[in-house]
């Protein structure tokens, strides 16, 4: 699903009701949002999506709602604090889940098949435990190897902080490493704020693009490989450029690992305006090139 526009809270409910929400009456539901630090977006989550999102999972019932994640290189307690989660939590009766202070029984070790992991990592019990997961990601790139980040990207913070050295120095295979962390679990609903983007930088700062685009998605390849059509229509890294959509490491190891579709003819871009139906006709042809 696609809509325009910049206000973030309405094009966050045209999406959702576009594609609909899961079934999430007398569940347990895990918010994932964008959170390695409290910079302004497209660097973390804008807390209107935020806000929005607890709205619309409050409003189906579930027996419980947390908003989980860790941060780095800022400390998790203090992202909560600055972007306002330990304030929005308490007003709606959501939990706030920090991550890295979970003692070590609450982490889980995972090693997917095939892993370029050494010996696996570490991975967020509450995000297994949980009976739906909802990502909020935001389109951007990545300069510090992943060259973008968007849903796939959301599971680093599902991660022990120690697993993360090995991550970041991985430089040949950091990008697959990225997909393989995904294995772990298969989220309900994914939105990713486009309204504003990195086009080059991120994951923190970076050139920005006022794209007002936002997108909702419960595949995480095609969510990103129409984010990453998007940066190839705006202009963006030659890291990107020069490689087709499903060229894309993080992309082609999600595909050889069965985390979604396989190739550019299995997604469906469906706008939800004029404006919208404009760019993803243009979305399209790029993912098909």
């Amino acid at each position: 699903m696609l809509a325009a526009g910049p206000d973030r809270a309405a094009a966050t409910r045209k999406v959702v009701s576009g594609i609909g929400m899961p079934d999430l009456k007398g569940k347990k539901v895990l918010l994932k949002p964008n959170f390695n630090t409290a910079d302004p977006a497209p660097g973390s989550t804008h807390v209107d999506t935020l806000r929005t999102m607890v709205e619309l999972i409050k409003e189906q019932e579930p027996k419980r709602v947390a908003i989980g994640d860790r941060s780095g290189p800022a400390k998790t307690t203090k992202v909560f604090q600055d972007k306002g989660v330990f304030e929005l939590g308490e007003k709606t009766g959501v939990e706030c889940i920090v991550f890295d202070t979970m003692p070590k029984e609450r982490w889980t070790r995972i090693t997917p098949p095939g892993s370029h992991w050494r010996n696996g990592f570490l991975f967020a019990r509450p995000v297994l435990e949980a009976d739906a997961v909802i990502g909020l990601c935001c389109l951007k790139t990545h300069q510090y190897g992943g060259h973008f980040t968007m849903s796939l990207k959301l599971a680093t913070g599902m991660l022990h902080g120690r697993n993360m050295t090995e991550l970041h120095t991985s430089i040949t295979n950091q990008r697959r490493m990225i997909a393989e962390m995904n294995t772990a679990y298969t989220p309900a609903l994914l939105i990713m704020d486009g309204v504003e983007a990195f086009y080059e930088g991120g994951p923190m700062t970076g050139k920005r693009w006022n794209a007002n685009l936002t997108f909702a998605s419960k595949d995480r390849i095609a969510l990103d490989a129409v984010g990453v059509a998007a940066l190839k229509m705006h202009g963006t890294t030659k890291k990107i450029e020069n490689r087709g959509v499903f060229e894309q490491d993080q992309i082609k190891r999600a595909v050889e690992l069965g985390l979604g579709v396989s190739g550019p003819d299995e997604i469906d871009i469906i706008p939800l305006d004029d404006e919208a139906a404009e760019v993803a006709d243009k979305l399209q042809q790029i993912l098909l090139k």
